[in-house]
């Protein structure tokens, strides 16, 4: 973990494990690690990245507000499936946004991917540990060796418990809209928010 961290704080990248898939952690206010993720992904610019936090205080840094309806879903799912995706503040680096406005942000379950968060004390990048367009990976035996080459660490938790990866709520508007329907249903996030209003 410490080796991890600091390869992190130093603009490296890191394979990592959340609870259903790994991930590639990196710098999310470093622009060059960040820029350094999507190349490594092969993730088009247009295809902003989710950022992992490790409490709810460290949405200060990066969102413009927090909606009613984004402390209905951080009270219900946080931490666990859910991405939250808020307008971001405007000195986030472009590259992590994709120059949209906004920013998806979701806090962990996976103990390591806590730790990992918590010790860094910064936001980390959390998208999935696959080249772009392919399928999540739960086993590190399974990674694209482009991937693995292109990283600086690759930390094993074994076999994780695979399945969609987060569910991606944008709250920004005047509805909630679900982005990518994932880990939870739908039917649960409508539902989580209709009992808030």
């Amino acid at each position: 973990m410490a080796r991890a961290c600091d390869i992190i704080e130093k603009g490296g990248v890191v394979i990592f494990p959340a609870k259903c898939l790994y991930g590639i952690a990196a710098d999310a206010l470093n622009p060059e690690a960040v820029a350094r993720v999507f190349e490594v992904k092969r993730r088009p610019q247009d295809n902003p990245i989710l950022v992992l936090v490790n409490e709810r205080q460290d949405l200060v840094r990066l969102v413009k507000q927090v909606p009613e309806t984004a402390v209905a879903l951080m009270d219900r799912f946080w931490p666990g499936d859910v991405t939250i995706v808020f307008e971001a503040v405007d000195n986030l680096p472009g590259v992590l946004t994709a120059h949209t406005g906004k920013i998806g942000i979701r806090m962990p379950q996976h103990p390591v991917a806590r730790a990992l968060i918590k010790r860094l004390g910064t936001p980390m990048t959390g998208t999935s540990a696959n080249i772009s367009g392919a399928q999540g990976i739960s086993r590190v035996r399974d990674l694209a060796p482009d991937l693995v080459n292109g990283v600086d660490l690759v930390l094993d938790a074994g076999e994780l418990k695979g399945g969609k990866g987060s569910t991606v709520v944008d709250v920004t508007g005047d509805t909630v809209r679900v982005v990518r329907e994932g880990e939870v249903a739908e039917a649960d996030i409508l539902g989580a928010v209709a009992k808030n209003h």
